[in-house]
């Protein structure tokens, strides 16, 4: 089939897609055509290394060959406070390296912010090498740097700490892409893998802690996808969408 018809067939069938999600309370966060609504938050060296790009209508994030940068964060413009985010991720076996979806987070480029630049609030880890992982909470903000849920004292983790049961594909597996779910509601996270509960965390005396609050995160603020320091990384979003909740 002639390349430009798929692509012409892919835009009509997100567009479809995406006027039948709204009319439901979802909203779209990334259009397959570009990266409004997002923006590239790093340190002043690696900001024109374009590791974050669009491919073949997904959301693309490739360093392979390029381990010599700090933490490259895609931050949405719009905050968010209670919601359920659902999006689709493509993993390599060849890919070494670390992502993850940082929630009600917030960039910080003053004086103050480590290595000169930081984002501060929980991320949901993604790690293909150790996929037992993806799902778990790190919470990057400053004071804490830790592993949350699990609780753990700092950035090691063990596979005995992780779930029980797991699902994860690769890009060579079955249709290649793995579905993801978080729900934010309060202090409470719930994350799910490919159907499978991964967390079930309430964060309270955590995310509304007095360092959450000083940074302005935990409990509201950007959505972030990352790139972490020094890892050669590659992997593929697609569908990401949005559902604000309303508390009684």
């Amino acid at each position: 089939m002639n390349l430009s018809i798929v692509v012409s067939l892919f835009f009509l069938l997100y567009s479809s897609i995406s006027s039948s999600e709204e009319s439901t309370g979802w909203q779209s966060l990334f259009n397959g055509r570009d990266l409004r609504g997002w923006e590239v938050r790093c340190l002043e060296k690696d900001r024109n290394k374009n590791f974050w790009k669009v491919s073949s209508g997904t959301l693309l994030c490739d360093s392979m060959g390029r381990p010599d940068h700090d933490y490259v964060w895609l931050v949405s413009e719009a905050e968010f406070e209670d919601f359920e985010l659902r999006l689709e991720f493509q993993a390599y076996r060849e890919s070494p390296g670390n992502s993850g979806i940082q929630i009600r987070s917030r960039y910080d480029q003053s004086s103050d912010a480590p290595r000169g630049g930081w984002l501060d609030g929980p991320q949901i880890d993604i790690h293909p090498p150790a996929p037992w992982r993806t799902g778990l909470i790190y919470d990057e903000t400053r004071e804490e740097s830790r592993w949350i849920s699990p609780s753990l004292q700092d950035w090691n983790i063990e596979p005995s700490d992780g779930p029980d049961t797991w699902r994860f594909k690769y890009a060579d597996e079955e249709d290649g892409w793995n579905d993801f779910r978080i729900v934010c509601e309060g202090t409470r996270i719930r994350t799910e893998l490919n159907g499978i509960v991964m967390t079930d965390f309430d964060g309270k005396g955590i995310l509304d802690n007095e360092a959450h609050l000083r940074h302005h995160v935990g409990m509201k603020g950007h959505l972030a996808l990352q790139l972490h320091d020094g890892d050669e990384l590659k992997i593929r979003f697609r569908n990401i969408r949005i559902r604000p909740l309303v508390q009684d």
